[in-house]
Formats: structure tokens, C-alpha cells, sequence
């Protein structure tokens, strides 16, 4: 516990009556000038703005990419196509200039969950347009900053501290324009940035060209199915029989769709194949209560684990740094190893993700870990081919939705309808190629977490906090 005092004749009603915004301007910012760090205002140094504050069609096939604030994580922008409508028409894009961004810019979430940046690159995210959620800042020319400084200062326990103490509203929270101009961004010397800079731009290529081979990997499951996945269209009308529907005893639409019917039935026809049951084994995950949860500036490295829950699998991944952590001495043993791959069955349902070397975590009830058993193994299977089949839409994703049912408003994935989900079972060679392109592009990502645990070490020598 901090405790120190303010004169009232220095309270700033306009910031809120919260300690949090005085304990950093009283505290942490003068203890670190009596260090000689300098300070600047960020809009003396950057353009920020926000994105289109009207609402513009969105839909789900084709267009140009426009960002939600949730799509902006630690130092990556996400991919979300369970709960993602992404894009809007060119011709709105074009008309509408305010959600443009510009390549380099520092994407900041700025509504809701606030405060997670990221730098935007044309290379993985292509052309994209922004709502009044997300801030682009763009860095002047002069600046005695880079976007990648920038980015990892945002990430920093000092720069959440600031932050968070510029927070305004009550039921979601704002970080305004005007507080975000007003913003005290701390220097560090010049060989200090540019080693910060050189590490950011590393990580983000990382990722970059993971992506990279994971979209390689699969085209060739897709060219080795022996059928055109991508051909089987969808109808928007069908019918079941009423003796289908008391055999499954599942009254769900979706269960009889054609489209994910039709899908799993080519699977079965052109390939060998297993069900999720016959070669996996499954372990759900644990709930502790949100009265457990801590956030990422009240964690102790030491006695707190990061408790991953269905909104913390980013591009594949479990976010480097989750929303929430939780006491050790409530962490149950669930074993989860690297290679694992981890599936929502819960809110966001569908989504994967593979466990790296760099991760310790605990997962929430939300998630279903699978790991290969021996007759997986017999079959020629691995843990990088099953985490591709599983995120690819057609066939884990189509294969989760067909199997989802809606309690009251919540959807739920049952374990039991999980473990029905097809694998197919192609060519060994093909699995060993796939296999060799999704481990590559995990290595990559390992490589990112341990270049941003780094930067996030030094940033933390840095400053005093």
C-alpha cells in the first residue's frame, strides 16, 4: 500500500477525483526527474486522432479490413474471425477519409479496453480503416521518439500506471484525445532507443513471417484434401426429417446446416479421417472467480500466473500478456505443455490456439486443452497438424458451429459434441510438411515473446515505478 497526500488547492477536478492520477504526478514522474529523466507531451511530438465516429456497414466476405478496438492487442493487431464482421465496402473506404491510418502509425484502443497498442504494418494486416475506438497517432518526423518506443512505453507497468490514472467514465472506460495529447512520454538516450526500436521492429517481423507460414502451411492442406473445400456452397434453405432430429436430440438449425453437413460428409468421402474422441486426449479448463482476478499492473511475476480465458487467444496464440492473473495457490495442476492446442467451446467459440515454449499459464473453463493420444499418434498425426486442421475455418470452425447451442443467450461447444468434430487424415508427407511449416512459425512466435519480455525488463530497469 502507497500512501501519500494532496493539497486540495491541487486537485484537478477535471481528471477525476481517483488517487491513481495524483499518486503519478506526485510520485512516480518526480521521483524519476530527480533521476534525470526528461519528459515530453506526446502531442507536441505526434498527430493523434481517432477513427469514423458514424456507423459504417460492415460484413464478413470481402472489402477492406476495418479494425475493432478488441482487434488491438500487446504489440499485434488480431485476426478474429469467430466474432469479427471485418470488413467495410472499398467505396465507403474511400469516401470516408477519417478512418484512414498510415503505415507506422500507434494504434491505441481507446474505448473499453483501454490502453493496448500496437504499430500498424500494410504486410500483415493490408489496407485497414479504424472506428472512433481506436487512436492512430502518427510520430512526427523530429520526434525524439519512434513508433516502436512509443508501443512498448504504452506496454510498460509505468506507462499502464499513467494511463490508467487518465482513465475517465464509469460503466466504460475513455482515454481521451485531449488526455492522450497531454500524455508524459519519459526519453531515454539515444543508443537506449535504438537497441528498444531494433527489438520491437524484430518481434513484429516475427510475427510477420509466422503468419506467413501458417497461411503456407495451410494451402497445402487445402490442395491435399481431394476436394475443392472452398466450392461447397452454402443453401439457404433445407429440411430434416423428424426421425433425424429425435435420434441426435440436438434442436438446433445449425446442426443440420447443408453447408457444414455437406462439408464434414466430403471429408469423410475423400480422405481417411478420425474423430476428435478416438485420437485426442481433452482437459478442460478451471474457473477461479473474477474476485481472484488481477490486472497486469497489480500481478506479482513471482506469485501470480496468467489466467487465459477465451477473449486472451490472439492470432494463434495465448496473449503475451492476458487481461487477467491469478494466485498461484489457486492455480490447479492442468499440465498444460508446449504443443498443446487449446480450443474455446465458450462465448467466442472456435478459436485456437498452439502453447509455445515461452508460455506458463492457466486455462479458464472456457477452453478445452487437446493433446494427441497413442492411436493419434499411431496415425501419423501431430500436435502442429491438429492445431492447423482445428483453426482452419472449414473444418474446426464449421465443425465447432454445427455443434454449438445457445442456453438462453449464452452459445456453448459441449465437450461431449467436441470430441465429434473430423480430422482428416491425409498423406503422411504432406502432415510432415505441414507439421514442419506450423513449427517453424511457432518458433517465430516464441522468439517474439521472449524480444518483448526483454524490452518490457529493460523498460522496467529504466524507470522507477
Amino acid at each position: 500500500m502507497h500512501i501519500f497526500s494532496t493539497k486540495v488547492s491541487d486537485l484537478k477536478f477535471e481528471n477525476r477525483l481517483i488517487p491513481a492520477f495524483y499518486y503519478y504526478s506526485q510520485e512516480i514522474k518526480k521521483h524519476n526527474i530527480e533521476d534525470e529523466i526528461s519528459y515530453i507531451k506526446l502531442g507536441d511530438y505526434a498527430t493523434i486522432s481517432d477513427g469514423e465516429h458514424s456507423a459504417i456497414p460492415r460484413n464478413s466476405k470481402s472489402g477492406i479490413r476495418y479494425l475493432y478496438g478488441r482487434n488491438i492487442k500487446e504489440g499485434v493487431i488480431d485476426f478474429d474471425p469467430i466474432s469479427d464482421d471485418p470488413y467495410i465496402d472499398k467505396e465507403d473506404y474511400e469516401r470516408i477519409k477519417r478512418c484512414h491510418i498510415k503505415q507506422n502509425d500507434v494504434l491505441i484502443a481507446i474505448y473499453g479496453t483501454v490502453g493496448k497498442s500496437a504499430i500498424y504494418k500494410k504486410e500483415y494486416v493490408g489496407v485497414a480503416g479504424i472506428p472512433r475506438h481506436i487512436s492512430n497517432i502518427t510520430i512526427h518526423e523530429n520526434a525524439p521518439l519512434t513508433p516502436e518506443y512509443l508501443t512498448a512505453f504504452f506496454r510498460s507497468k509505468y506507462g499502464k500506471w499513467q494511463m490508467n490514472s487518465l482513465m475517465t467514465g464509469n460503466i466504460q472506460q475513455l482515454l481521451s484525445l485531449k488526455n492522450l495529447r497531454e500524455y508524459d512520454v519519459p526519453l531515454v538516450n539515444k543508443e537506449l532507443m535504438d537497441e528498444l526500436t531494433i527489438k520491437e521492429e524484430q518481434a513484429l517481423e516475427f510475427e510477420i513471417d509466422a503468419q506467413v507460414l501458417i497461411n503456407e502451411a495451410r494451402k497445402e492442406l487445402y490442395s491435399n484434401l481431394g476436394f475443392d473445400i472452398k466450392g461447397i456452397e452454402k443453401d439457404f434453405t433445407f429440411s430434416v426429417n423428424s426421425s433425424e432430429l429425435f435420434e441426435s436430440n440436438v434442436w438446433s438449425t445449425s446442426f443440420y446446416n447443408c453447408l457444414y453437413v455437406n462439408v464434414e460428409n466430403a471429408v469423410k468421402k475423400n480422405c481417411n479421417y478420425a474423430a476428435i474422441r478416438d485420437v485426442c486426449e481433452l482437459i478442460h479448463g478451471d474457473e477461479v472467480g473474477s474476485d481472484s482476478y488481477k490486472s497486469f499492473i497489480e500481478r506479482d511475476v513471482n506469485c501470480d500466473k496468467p489466467f487465459v480465458r477465451t477473449s486472451d487467444i490472439v492470432n494463434y496464440e495465448t496473449d503475451i500478456y492476458p487481461d487477467y492473473y491469478i494466485p498461484l495457490e489457486l492455480c490447479s495442476d492442468q499440465d498444460v505443455q508446449p504443443g498443446d492446442v487449446l480450443f474455446t467451446k465458450d462465448g467466442k467459440i472456435g478459436c485456437t490456439a498452439l502453447v509455445t515454449i515461452e508460455d506458463r499459464m492457466m486455462i479458464s473453463s472456457g477452453i478445452e486443452r487437446l493433446r494427441l493420444n497413442s492411436s493419434g499418434i499411431s496415425s501419423g498425426l501431430t500436435q502442429e497438424y491438429l492445431f492447423l486442421v482445428l483453426s482452419t475455418p472449414e473444418i474446426g470452425g464449421y465443425g465447432a458451429i454445427r455443434r454449438t447451442v445457445v442456453a438462453s443467450t449464452i452459445p456453448h461447444l459441449r465437450e461431449e459434441r467436441l470430441r465429434d468434430i473430423v480430422i482428416p487424415i491425409i498423406s503422411d508427407g504432406t502432415i510432415a510438411l505441414i507439421t514442419d511449416l506450423v513449427r517453424k512459425a511457432f518458433l517465430l512466435k516464441s522468439k517474439r515473446k521472449r524480444l518483448i519480455r526483454e524490452i518490457d525488463l529493460i523498460m522496467e530497469k529504466e524507470f522507477r515505478f
